[in-house]
């Protein structure tokens, strides 16, 4: 009897563990389909910078109810990212969206939605993501998708392209299991689409690569050789590395008419056979030429190698003209590279002196001086800048590269909006609480002063003829500004030397606001660009109000500063949180 129960209860025991075991699965199943059923966010990629929530609204609406729409915007310009959100009330909504307008055109652009993963991990891990590359021009994220989607659900797909929006030839493909992932890489690489070969392969993460590369350069077998005489036979060329070790293919590089290109390939099944023929032929006089023998390298690593020589010489030129070349601008037009260089040799050794000219060798207005010696080119500075030289004043300074001198600018542009702004916050609290104005309230070209402030600076309604009299917060030209003495303006003292200077600096804005606002119909770019060329000196600022060519020079130089400065801020990941909160454009 005791027998039969502890059977008894051995056999209950295991049929508990049994049971455990396949509900087991059932409830993870079961969590995962709750898991997909409770999406409800989608994300909307490749916007117009134009389309805004009223437009996805109107376009998502009719599916299902909407319960929000976000358009990300840089949290400083507030211009679209090209990305938004919509969430739905249910998730059959947010399926049926996808299904239905999944790369439809908003604004001539082709949409790209799919679900919204707001765990970073999960769209960074690399399970069903796959890597596609040698695609024809023409494959678009729709064609791409078409092609892949017969091989199961996809989360993702994008094709690369570049500023322009052409296609770089690859794309991705993120799809929901890995099993289908294989079969679609086992099926499509090494096939003709639109009449190019594929190659499909799991995608690896950046650093993988890395890896992997450092693992060929260790081992490599396969290695290059150029400097080839062109009558070299393919049994000479053979001859020189069979010797080395076994091969599994030697090969001169041809014409289509026959005739050497002057290089070739060779593998070996050993490493150590291909290291030994790279250390015993490299710089091998062979017919009459010094062979160059190395290791194989992709394109992508000769052009990092590339990249990394032309930095490395552009860092030693600069290190070798670093304070020692001058740039100098304001130039007449009777000034040619012999009169520049008698103009500064009395301060040193002068290796170059060059005037910059157009295609029909007219003068720029400015050109570059290089010493010897930096301790030369302070002296020069010192001496020759705002000294007049046939009729103009001189600028001279140490020469800076083009993209520092932008970075420069626009630091500038944030750092004086940042203290106008101050300023005038300052003089409105003053205001506000009954003090009287001790100084001129700063002058705002082309932005609208904060409240309270008085509008100091050109209007462009007032430009165009309109009487300052309509404007309610404009200044009344010829009366006495806030701050001023009743009565007259100030005759003396340092007070009166600092009104008229801020008179002066109004006057020289309002006409160079005037030549600027006519050549471009953004009022907010005129005006920063205004307060860029007004941080000049006043006659240097006087010279080019009278110099059309030095106008426009100094003119460009801004627009491209400014337009460099709304670049970077329009590519800072500076995005607010919000529901949902607002991630990083999702890739493959």
């Amino acid at each position: 009897m005791s027998d039969i129960t502890e059977k008894t209860v051995e056999q209950l025991e295991q049929l508990k563990i049994n049971d455990d075991q396949e509900t087991a699965p059932t409830s993870t199943s079961s969590e995962e389909q709750g898991d997909k059923t409770a999406q409800t966010s989608l994300y909307v990629g490749d916007l117009d910078p134009s389309v805004t929530e009223a437009l996805l609204y109107d376009i998502f609406s009719p599916i299902g109810s909407v319960t929000s729409i976000r358009v990300c915007r840089d949290a400083i310009t507030k211009t679209s990212l090209g990305y938004a959100y919509v969430n739905f009330n249910e998730h059959e909504a947010g399926a049926t969206a996808i299904e239905k307008l999944n790369y439809t055109p908003i604004k001539g652009r082709l949409c790209r939605i799919m679900w919204s993963q707001r765990d970073p991990a999960l769209r960074k891990k690399g399970n069903g993501n796959i890597f596609i590359k040698n695609l024809n021009e023409d494959i678009d994220n729709k064609a791409l998708y078409d092609t892949f989607s017969v091989f199961g659900n996809i989360l993702s797909s994008k094709i690369a392209t570049d500023e322009n929006g052409q296609s770089k030839g690859f794309g991705f493909v993120h799809f929901e299991e890995e099993v289908a992932a294989k079969e679609a890489i086992d099926a499509l690489n090494g096939m003709l689409l639109n009449g190019k070969e594929i190659y499909v392969a799991t995608h690896l993460s950046r650093k993988e690569r890395d890896s992997q590369l450092e693992e060929s350069r260790a081992n490599f077998s396969n290695i290059y050789v150029k400097n080839i005489d062109p009558e070299t036979t393919d049994k000479e060329f053979e001859d020189l590395f069979s010797k080395y070790g076994e091969t599994t293919s030697i090969a001169l590089e041809k014409t289509p008419e026959g005739t050497l290109k002057g290089f070739g390939f060779v593998n070996y099944v050993n490493h150590e056979d291909a290291a030994k023929a790279v250390e015993e032929l490299d710089d091998l006089d062979f017919k009459g030429q010094k062979l160059y023998v190395g290791r194989a390298q992709k394109k992508f690593e000769r052009m990092q190698a590339l990249k990394k020589q032309y930095e490395a010489t552009r860092q030693e030129k600069m290190a070798k003209y670093q304070g020692v070349n001058l740039f100098v601008k304001n130039l007449d037009d009777s000034i040619d590279d012999e009169k520049l260089k008698e103009e500064f040799v009395p301060f040193g050794t002068i290796t170059s002196a060059k005037v910059m000219t157009t295609e029909n060798g007219k003068s720029k207005g400015f050109g570059f001086v290089c010493f010897s010696s930096p301790e030369e080119a302070t002296k020069a500075i010192t001496e020759k800048n705002q000294q007049i030289v046939a009729g103009k004043p001189l600028y001279v300074a140490i020469a800076q590269r083009k993209d520092v001198r932008r970075n420069q600018l626009a630091q500038q542009i944030q750092a004086r909006n940042q203290m106008r702004y101050q300023q005038a916050t300052a003089a409105a609290a003053a205001a506000a609480a009954g003090i009287p104005g001790q100084f001129m309230p700063p002058m705002f070209y082309g932005v609208m002063p904060p409240r309270g402030v008085p509008f100091n600076g050109p209007n462009p309604q007032q430009m165009n003829g309109v009487p300052p009299q309509q404007f309610r917060n404009g200044p009344m030209y010829g009366m006495p500004p806030q701050g001023a003495p009743q009565g007259g303006f100030p005759r003396n003292g340092a007070n009166s030397n600092q009104f008229y200077q801020q008179k002066q600096r109004q006057a020289l804005g309002e006409q160079l606001y005037k030549k600027i606002s006519a050549k471009t119909s953004d009022e907010e770019a005129a005006g920063k660009i205004t307060g860029m060329i007004l941080d000049l000196p006043p006659q240097e600022v006087v010279s080019l109000l009278e110099n059309d060519e030095l106008f426009e020079q100094h003119f460009t130089e801004a627009s491209a500063a400014y337009e460099s400065f709304k670049q970077e801020q329009q590519q800072a990941p500076q995005t607010e949180e919000a529901a949902p909160a607002a991630e990083p454009e999702q890739s493959a």
